[in-house]
Order: structure tokens, then C-alpha cells, then sequence
């Protein structure tokens, strides 16, 4: 984000937004294949941000508590946000170096992957085909990244320090 320098991140502020986008893919909206996984989103944010505070192991009880809402085949959402969270730990570094609507573009084949692999395994195991407008959702998540990252990010914010003498 710049050349700003951010605070340390408050861990109950980083499990409290985990948490609230948990919640949210948890509201009864009628789970159209459209609509964003933010669970997916808040993990490969916090995964590029802090990838030692949120790992894979995270991602995968993330995943199992998103399979028991759904009543998904269990582990359907488990291997894909854990293969999520992997692909964005490898790419942490990279990813930190662009603005965030090229973050953006390098999220989306993460998000389209992760989106995949819970259709393969969807219809591997008998499930229905939930239609073409699953292409939608790594879209928006992809167009949800730069707000997502202006949200999250802002606690870590420093104010404009007016004094001239002291760099940081």
C-alpha cells in the first residue's frame, strides 16, 4: 500500500473480520452461484497479510464449518479454501509489491481455482451443475478485493505525522 508505514495488526480485530465473513455467507440469501465467498476473500487477504497468523489449518476449519452450512460434501469447501490459503502464503510476497487493483488480477485465478474445485467436487459426487453464472463470483470477489482491502487495512493506518524532522 505505498510507501505507509502500517501499524501491527490487532489479532482480534483479524479473527473478528474472519469471523463477521463467516457470518455473512451464513445469512439465509439463497445461495445464488453469483454471490461472492467472502470467507474465501477474508482468508486470502489475511493469508497475503499475515501468513503466519492465518494458515492453512485456518482455512481448513473455515472450510468445514462453510461444508456443515451448506451441507456440502464434507471437505468440498475444506480442500478448496485450503488449497486457497496455500497458493496465496505463495504468493504473499510477490502480491505485496502491486496496488491493489493489481492485487486484484492476481487474485482472480486463485479465487476461479478455489471456485473449481468445489464445482468438481460437486459434480464428481452427484451434485447438479449450479449454472453459468458461477463464472460471476471469483468476478466480484475480484472487484470486492480493493474495498476489502481499504476496509482491513484501515486500523493498521498510522496518522499523517505533521513533523518534518522524523521520517517515520
Amino acid at each position: 500500500m505505498g510507501d505507509q508505514l502500517l501499524l501491527p495488526v490487532n489479532p482480534w480485530f483479524m479473527w473478528a473480520s474472519l469471523l463477521l465473513a463467516l457470518g455473512l455467507n451464513m445469512l439465509p440469501l439463497g445461495r445464488l452461484p453469483a454471490m461472492p465467498d467472502l470467507v474465501a476473500l477474508a482468508l486470502v487477504f489475511w493469508n497475503v497479510h499475515q501468513p503466519r497468523r492465518v494458515g492453512v489449518g485456518a482455512a481448513f476449519c473455515f472450510g468445514l464449518l462453510m461444508d456443515v452450512h451448506e451441507g456440502a460434501v464434507l471437505g468440498q469447501h475444506a480442500l478448496a479454501y485450503t488449497l486457497l490459503s496455500y497458493f496465496a502464503i505463495t504468493i504473499h510476497r510477490r502480491l505485496l509489491w502491486f496496488s491493489t487493483p493489481a492485487q486484484a488480477l492476481h487474485v482472480l485465478p486463485l479465487m476461479a481455482a478455489a471456485h473449481l474445485v468445489t464445482l468438481l467436487l460437486r459434480l464428481a459426487t452427484g451434485g447438479h451443475f449450479p449454472g453459468w453464472s458461477l463464472l460471476l463470483s471469483p468476478l466480484f470477489e475480484t472487484l470486492l478485493w480493493p474495498l476489502v482491502s481499504l476496509l482491513l487495512l484501515a486500523p493498521q493506518r498510522r496518522a499523517p505525522d505533521p513533523d518534518k524532522h522524523r521520517p517515520l
